[in-house]
């Protein structure tokens, strides 16, 4: 899952949070409000689909969202509405290795990015429940620049904003799209999935974790 090695080692790690560090998934949720699983997933292809929730990630506001959607479907509101209401419940928890990780990083001084699709008020309430979100040594949030991945503007922000340099940096991502748009401004890569070791992944690169 890892690129080819580069000329240069990176010395800087950038993680995505959202099933890199997050446990994040809509079904967490619906599976309480849908007692039929057929049902629910009509509902997060047709209703409340990726796209739509991208959207938030964007920055569009939340209560727009759900206004938008309850004038096309109705007799859908309080599904609809839950996406909003019980948003901590799309959150399963963490992937507990990950975390170790980042925080064995962080105890030998390595430099600790974030790149995020993130809607910004989401990204507070979990920031209140998992403190170590708020470490970073920077996080550049879809939701705060309205711009987001795998647009190359927004892993040039970071780069920019935090006077990094591409070939510096390895980027952490469960999405290829969002890992291919990483290598293409120049950085080092790995697509997360959880067969990956990621200690293994970044020992390999020679970080000390």
């Amino acid at each position: 899952m890892r690129e080819n090695v580069t000329a240069k080692a990176p010395t800087t790690v950038v993680f995505d949070i959202g099933n890199v560090l997050l446990r994040w998934d809509p079904r967490n949720l619906y599976r309480k409000v849908f007692s039929d699983e057929a049902e629910m997933e009509w509902f997060l292809s047709t209703v409340c689909t990726n796209q739509w929730n991208l959207e938030q990630d964007r920055g569009r506001d939340w209560e727009e969202a759900v206004a938008l959607l309850v004038t096309d479907f109705p007799d859908h509101h309080t599904a609809i509405r839950a996406y909003h209401d019980r948003w901590e419940e799309t959150v399963a928890g963490v992937f507990e290795d990950n975390v170790a990780v980042l925080g064995h990083l962080r105890d030998a001084g390595v430099p600790n990015y974030c790149i995020t699709n993130f809607s910004s008020p989401k990204l507070g309430l979990s920031k209140k429940r998992y403190p170590f979100l708020a470490s970073f040594d920077g996080i550049i949030v879809s939701g705060d620049e309205q711009l987001l991945k795998p647009e190359p503007a927004i892993y040039h922000l970071l780069l920019s904003r935090y006077g990094l340099q591409a070939e510096d940096c390895i980027f952490i991502d469960d999405s290829k799209a969002n890992v291919e748009g990483a290598k293409a401004v120049g950085m080092h890569a790995i697509h997360f999935v959880e067969s990956v070791d990621l200690a293994v992944e970044l020992r390999q690169h020679g970080f000390p974790v």
